[in-house]
């Protein structure tokens, strides 16, 4: 018999992530490790990036006829900005994950001090929660 828990696949990845092929092909490798579990993917409702693309993509599948589906968790709903962004990635991997696929180009906000290239800060804290919390975490670096 099938297990009917969704086997949750926690999205995150930068704003300005653009490689839609990388996205396609680690979901595709969920649902092949998923095996007859429902893929549930799970991700912070960005309206660009890696978000975006993984919310189409999966949706994409599902009318395909795969064992797709989504959730998404807009980050308005968890306060005033910018703090919203972060304790809705808190939110996301406290409700679990069997997996975490982290999409992390470089940083490219305007108000970051950091000196010097570095990764993106929402997808970069978010991956390292979900390492923190037992959730495995496959990095994709552009």
């Amino acid at each position: 018999m099938p297990d009917p828990t969704p086997y949750r696949v926690l999205v995150t990845g930068s704003r300005d992530w653009d490689d839609v092929v990388t996205i396609a092909a680690a979901i595709e490798q969920a649902v092949i490790d998923a095996g007859d579990r429902t893929v549930l993917v799970v991700h912070g409702a960005c309206p660009s990036g890696a978000d975006r693309h993984a919310d189409h993509y999966a949706r994409w599948m599902r009318s395909k006829g795969c064992g797709v589906d989504v959730e998404s968790h807009r980050p308005e709903r968890f306060g005033p900005w910018p703090s919203c962004g972060p304790i809705r990635n808190r939110h996301m991997v406290d409700l679990g994950a069997d997996l975490c696929l982290a999409f992390i180009g470089p940083c490219t906000s305007s108000r970051c001090r950091k000196p010097g290239p570095h990764p993106s800060h929402g997808a970069s804290g978010c991956a390292d929660l979900a390492e923190q919390a037992g959730i495995p975490v496959r990095r994709y670096t552009a």
